[in-house]
């Protein structure tokens, strides 16, 4: 039986809608895909012990180009490739304990209907524009190409192998058709230019409505001010339909015109919950989506897709009159051991590959022990995944059930005392309770693991005060040594129904040691008294590093076996040296101002393949914004607090993704082979290079 729980402040019910992005269907899921799904796992587990009513769907992104051209790969259609991964997905997730109300596909009738139903409606007032455009076209393959299907020498520098919308040698932005020497790489066919009618999205007619939405207090802060840099330098319509042949859904009223895979992409997220309404009593649809639902509609989504989810697709759904939003959480890019995930190094892992060495609870609680509320990247270290797992989880928690249990298994029958023998320490525990719940509630786990592991701190440190091993050598002190095991029993209790959304199996093992039906978040308030509890087993055993090094060995013979065959067009030959420019006098290169800058801030530039966005403090509190065609050597997370060298004097250029104020140097052959100045010993921002 247990002491009835304490007094607590009430908890207004709540109905929320949760999302993670749709993975798009085009490969296996990976380490850093699961930073997302376990994080809104966490959360909604969380929201769900509450007592709140908690949906988390999610579905396959399962349209475009790309998806069509892997199942050709593979031989099959792309209805069986995305049918094939869709099970592949499921098995993963389900033993990452990430617990999916619905789990669907955006290849479906109810995204089908409703897609079409938004675009009608936005069609109807006045939303949707159609104008002509000449494209890139393969004679061979009959079907458009987006620009980085297209390749060729770079119209400005002459570099070979660039892609069709940006050179990655000299940053230089064109469109394809300006390219010399152009090939599709599907084919190996010259492309030609061919018209076509789009159908566009009238984003400009949302401008005011996304300078309002954005500062609502719908996403944080510093997410706002990225999306201020692109309201302010004024929105562009967005092309929404691409010709056959695509895989997708056609455009109603239109032959051999599809929707943009991003346009049906995030529709996803209601063609998923619709499924689910549709075979659950009480579940209905219209009361979360309409416009005044009073319901919260809440998306997990990574930094580098922001401005679909916090630009288009609020206005989309404005336009089309259903509620937008409730929150947007976004989260940062996962590295591991300080790198980028990179197949060349050896560092993207697999989620099975994971699985198939280690607890995936070990993962769970080390993520959350490194999440935030903010758009930070995480590392994965794996000498300090072993520590903390092994510290915390091992060393501290379950080590509070193992001191104790089997003292109350041989001399009290396995049934708990009726008293508390540490007062202070449990009120603690309990009083905790909505320090954690607020920490989970603002997704500051990291904060929400501390305070746990401090309790469980405070625990073991009582333990080694009381010393039941010593207590159960004396004469006459059995009542004490019940007690003291007992309590012991009961603070490993609370410290598992804190963890529980984190460590959800681990939770369920020792509900069956504890012998309650489940671990609520309620139950924080009451103790386990006269109870009955089962022989105690080792609910979780420590990472062993032998098998952390075999995870990894095996994700490198894994990419060597998933190593892609190049086509013979893109083995031709090595980026050509290219020959020195027109001699220039002194006078005229001593006026070129390079300056030592810190890279403040690096990001990916949305639609651009090759360019990475850098602000750059160069002193006296300045600081430049800067496009560099790097992407291919960098990611972003990499470059961050390093020193670069810059053109500091060049004349800003208006590029199609905003201003570059200036310019970086590097040097090498072009892709993986490029490397920026790096000046150290000293170099402070704002310094001249002489």
């Amino acid at each position: 039986m247990s002491e009835q729980p304490k007094s607590a402040a009430a908890i207004t019910p709540r109905k929320i809608l949760v999302t993670s992005a749709l993975p798009y269907a085009n490969g296996p899921l990976h380490m850093g895909h699961l930073v997302e799904y376990i994080q809104t796992d966490i959360w909604s587990r969380f929201q769900k012990m509450r007592g709140h009513t908690c949906t988390y769907v999610c579905a396959d992104d399962a349209h475009g180009t790309a998806i069509s051209l892997h199942a050709e790969k593979l031989g099959i259609t792309p209805e069986e490739s995305v049918a094939r991964i869709n099970k592949e997905r499921i098995a993963d997730f389900g033993d990452f304990h990430v617990q999916f109300d619905n789990y669907h596909s955006t290849h479906c009738e109810e995204n089908r209907e409703l897609s079409s139903a938004i675009y009608l409606a936005l069609k109807e007032k006045g939303h949707i524009a159609s104008r002509k455009i000449v494209q890139a076209f393969d004679p061979e393959k009959q079907m458009f190409l987006a620009d980085r299907y297209i390749k060729g020498t770079c119209p400005k520098c002459g570099a070979a192998d660039q892609y069709g919308d940006n050179c990655e040698v000299c940053s230089a932005t064109y469109s394809p058709t300006d390219l010399k020497d152009p090939y599709s790489t599907i084919s190996g066919a010259t492309p030609v230019e061919k018209e076509s009618e789009h159908f566009f999205f009238k984003l400009t007619d949302f401008e005011e409505f996304l300078k309002g939405w954005t500062r609502s207090g719908t996403i944080k802060d510093e997410t706002a001010n990225k999306l201020a840099e692109w309201l302010d330098s004024g929105l562009q319509d967005w092309d929404i339909s691409r010709d056959a042949p695509y895989f997708g859904f056609e455009i109603p009223g239109e032959t051999g015109k599809f929707f943009y895979v991003w346009l049906d992409a995030p529709i996803g997220y209601m063609a998923s919950f619709k499924h689910l309404c549709d075979r659950t009593e009480g579940l209905n649809f219209d009361e979360y989506w309409e416009k005044d639902s009073d319901c919260e509609v809440h998306h997990f989504i990574g930094k580098d897709i922001v401005n679909f989810h916090c630009l288009f697709w609020p206005a989309m759904l404005s336009g089309a009159d259903y509620r937008t939003p409730t929150k947007v959480s976004v989260h940062g890019y996962l590295t591991i051991n300080g790198e980028k995930m990179s197949k060349s190094r050896g560092t993207f892992i697999t989620a099975r590959t994971y699985l198939d060495h280690l607890n995936p609870e070990y993962l769970r609680y080390y993520y959350a022990a490194k999440l935030s509320s903010r758009v930070d990247d995480i590392d994965l270290n794996t000498d300090d995944f072993m520590q903390r797992v092994n510290s915390d989880l091992v060393g501290k928690v379950v080590n509070i059930a193992s001191r104790n249990a089997g003292f109350i298994a041989k001399r009290f029958n396995k049934i708990l005392s009726g008293t508390d023998c540490a007062p202070e320490l449990t009120k603690a525990y309990m009083e905790a309770s909505e320090t954690i719940a607020q920490y989970y509630e603002d997704r500051e786990f990291g904060k929400a693991m501390r305070e746990i592991m401090a309790l469980a701190d405070k625990a073991n440190a009582w333990i080694d005060e009381v010393k039941p091993w010593v207590v159960a050598k004396e004469e006459g002190k059995d009542q004490e040594l019940h007690d003291i095991c007992s309590t012991g029993i009961n603070l490993f209790r609370l410290l598992m129904i804190y963890l529980k959304p984190v460590l959800p199996a681990m939770a369920e093992k020792a509900a069956d040691f504890l012998q309650v039906e489940s671990l609520n978040w309620e139950d924080s308030q009451s103790l386990l008294f006269n109870h009955g509890i089962n022989k105690f087993k080792p609910l979780m055993t420590r990472v062993e590093p032998a098998k952390v090094d075999n995870m990894m060995e095996d994700a490198r013979k894994l990419l060597e076996s998933m190593a892609d065959t190049t086509s013979k067009k893109e083995e031709k030959a090595e980026p050509a040296i290219e020959p020195l420019a027109e001699e220039i006098e002194f006078d005229t290169f001593a006026k070129t101002d390079l300056r030592i800058a810190k890279i403040v801030n690096a990001e990916h530039v949305e639609g651009a393949a090759k360019l990475l966005r850098l602000t750059l403090d160069i002193g006296e509190e300045s600081t430049r914004n800067v496009f560099a065609g790097i992407k291919s050597a960098y990611a972003p997370e990499a470059l961050i607090g390093k020193h670069t060298v810059m053109v500091a004097n060049l004349k800003p250029r208006k590029m199609k993704f905003g201003m570059s104020e200036g310019m970086v140097l590097a040097a090498g052959p072009g892709g993986k082979d490029l490397w920026i100045l790096e000046p150290h010993d000293g170099a402070q921002p704002g310094m001249r290079v002489m």
